[in-house]
């Protein structure tokens, strides 16, 4: 049988590493922006941080949109004006018109989850999802090791402003393969029968699609009132911010601690991003092959997740390594955790929805907690280093947040995610 289905999960693979590229294009051209404006370290803080702002507030607002846009045209209008932002941030002139691109983007970039989530669960059977899942999540680790060396080559050859014309333009290329190729599976004619017939009959559990699909979409307050909710967002909340805590603190760990130069960090940081590409399908891969589909339907999953979390625990011995081979030893093993578990736990939420109409929805509540903890990781280790001249306590919070979020999807995702009582009248189902 042919799996031409492959093309859309490498499709909103490579979204996600475009929508990382933009976001790391800033901190790699800082210096020479900084210089050319006078910008001090707090202004470009700001800039670095702010994007997030607009991005976790839109996140719950385009979850419901996506189901009355539709998939398509939402990730399109979305790529499509962070893309046009990027671009734009070659003309700007100072702090505020730099303050407006990076909002900008910021809002359109929370297109890609909440839709990535919908799209997975209507293109893939329940036991290819956690592979696929991961491959979308895997783009936030690959993309911000693939942009600093596309962005810092460019910035070296031509100049920052030209740096962003390019990375723009290269969002409007991907826009142009999605608007032509992109369809639902029940219309898209380069798939074979028999691959459609699959991708229907097996994407929300055999027997059950033509029941769920008939459902109407779940106000986000009966979501909000169900225990699975809020353990998937504390799971989500408890990894991301080990996974910031990397994101932007890692490169100054190793010049600090290891004696690096910059050029040094940055290869020493792309190590454990494309390893944990590599670790993370091959996880995620082991949890289809090794649930069964009832399995997956009672939330198997999160037995990996809390696998995955406990890893990452090992974030305590890095203070204690002397050799830095030893510690990307230790490095590969602990981002892998914390990033493989925030890709199951998006995994776990389409596995436990009944209506797979609220997947869009229930994706960006979960994505909202996540990146709600990935905003202040970054604040708050830099105020321990600053108090303690170290970063052990740093690692300690982020032990501490890990250790929570295994007992977190434990304890607290053993309900399915019911869809509103006006839809179906179903009772709770403990797993």
């Amino acid at each position: 049988m042919t799996c031409r289905r492959a093309w859309i999960a490498l499709l909103i693979f490579t979204l996600v590493i475009i929508n990382y590229i933009d976001r790391v294009a800033l901190s790699v051209a800082a210096k020479p922006i900084a210089s050319e404006f006078g910008f001090s370290p707090v202004q470009m803080g700001y800039l670095f941080s702010s994007f997030l702002w607009t991005y976790v507030v839109c996140l719950v607002p385009i979850g419901i949109l996506v189901e009355r846009t539709g998939t398509k045209w939402m990730v399109g209008i979305g790529i499509a004006l962070w893309s046009l932002a990027t671009a734009c941030t070659a003309a700007t002139g100072g702090f505020l018109s730099l303050l407006a691109a990076r909002l900008t983007m910021g809002a359109s970039e929370a297109t890609s989850f909440p839709a990535g989530g919908r799209i997975i669960r209507d293109w893939f059977p329940e036991r290819e999802r956690g592979l696929v899942t991961t491959l979308f999540n895997g783009g936030s680790t690959a993309g911000p090791a693939i942009g600093a060396l596309l962005a810092s080559t460019l910035v070296s050859l031509f100049s920052w402003r030209v740096t962003f014309v390019l990375l723009g333009a290269l969002g409007f290329v991907w826009l142009a393969a999605w608007m032509i190729w992109f369809r639902q599976p029940e219309s898209a004619r380069w798939l074979s029968e028999a691959e459609r017939t699959r991708i229907v009959a097996e994407r929300n559990g055999a027997g059950q699609q033509t029941r769920a699909e008939a459902t109407a979409p779940s106000p986000i307050r009966h979501l909000l009132s169900q225990r699975t909710i809020w353990g998937l967002v504390i799971t989500q909340a408890c990894a991301v911010y080990t996974a910031y805590l990397f994101l932007t603190w890692m490169p100054t760990y190793l010049q600090s601690t290891q004696q690096m130069s910059i050029m040094g960090a940055g290869i020493f940081t792309a190590i454990p991003y494309l390893c944990t590409v590599v670790l993370g399908l091959a996880i995620a891969r082991g949890s289809d092959r090794a649930l069964s589909s009832e399995a997956v339907r009672v939330g198997g999953r999160r037995v990996f997740i809390a696998a995955m979390m406990v890893l990452s625990l090992m974030i305590l011995a890095a203070p204690h390594i002397g050799s830095v081979w030893q510690l990307m030893v230790v490095l590969t093993l602990v981002l892998p955790g914390s990033t493989t578990a925030a890709g199951l736990n998006f995994t776990l939420a389409n596995d436990l929805l009944q209506n797979p109409r609220d997947a869009s929805r229930v994706i960006s509540i979960v994505a909202f907690g996540g990146n709600s903890f990935g905003l202040i990781a970054p604040i708050i280790t830099g105020y321990i280093v600053a108090g303690t001249g170290g970063y052990t306590g740093a690692f300690i919070v982020a032990t501490g947040l890990l250790a929570c979020g295994a007992a977190a999807t434990l304890l607290l995702t053993r309900q399915r995610v019911l869809p509103a009582p006006t839809s179906l009248h179903l009772a709770p189902q403990t797993l």
